[in-house]
């Protein structure tokens, strides 16, 4: 680590928790983020912010008005631009010294497994079940940690999964039966719920990168907006889940 980086990232070495040893963990990492909407968007500002090395970020959408409202990486100049070069754009403005690769094309299993084996970690800012699912069968198989994040309405909830724990994964928690629930399209977000899942999966990210992973493996945190209140879960390993079960 060089001076200029002890100096920008002080008041993370400053925290017993971090040092120095945990700086440079964050500088060698790897960050492979799915989605850069609502969730996507914090998490990956926080993240260049806090010093991750290298994200990957993968979206092939393109930023619409609508996404305005919550999607705080995009401009209203980027309206039209592809969701992942525009996010690429901003995080170059937020510090350019970390490593931004965008993936601006739809990843089939196959390419989103060899993104996976270059990453230390997998963030799934993602808006619906079948990529949920596909996520989770790529942590499981290459057993990289998954930090999973979702919001609707004014409710929320994250829960990230370490496979090498031998803990649960997400298919755990949520069956196949899911694929067609709502969708914040449907239903409606309000914006700062997306802010608070996605900086928290920036948090629980950062936790698990320093080596502080255990406090949050396995356990699901429900966010109620309304009422200003979390709830806490903890997930147990399902052994007839056909992703991670034993039987």
């Amino acid at each position: 680590m060089n001076d200029k980086e002890k100096s920008r990232y002080a008041r993370q070495i400053r925290l017993s928790q971090v040092g120095e040893k945990g700086q440079q963990a964050l500088l060698d990492s790897t960050v492979l983020i799915i989605g850069m909407g609502g969730l996507g968007s914090p998490a990956a500002m926080y993240l260049a912010a806090a010093g991750i090395g290298h994200l990957i970020i993968s979206d092939y959408d393109q930023v619409e008005d609508s996404n305005l409202q919550r999607q705080i990486i995009h401009r209203n100049k980027d309206i039209g631009e592809l969701k992942a070069l525009s996010a690429k754009r901003s995080l170059a403005e937020i510090n350019p010294d970390c490593d931004v690769e965008a993936i601006y094309w739809q990843l089939d299993e196959d390419e989103l497994e060899e993104y996976a084996n270059k990453a230390d970690i997998i963030m799934d800012c993602s808006d619906n079940f079948p990529t949920r699912f596909m996520i989770n069968r790529v942590s499981v198989k290459t057993r990289t940690p998954l930090v999973s994040g979702a919001a609707i309405r004014i409710e929320g909830q994250i829960a990230s999964y370490i496979p090498s724990s031998g803990g649960p994964c997400y298919q755990c928690l949520y069956k196949e039966e899911f694929e067609n629930t709502e969708t914040c399209a449907m239903e409606g977000v309000l914006s700062p719920v997306v802010g608070v899942i996605g900086t928290m999966q920036a948090l629980q990210t950062i936790l698990i990168l320093i080596g502080k992973g255990e406090s949050v493996n396995g356990k699901l945190l429900l966010f109620d907006g309304l009422n200003m209140e979390w709830q806490s879960v903890r997930i147990p390993q399902n052994p007839a889940c056909k992703v991670c079960g034993k039987e």
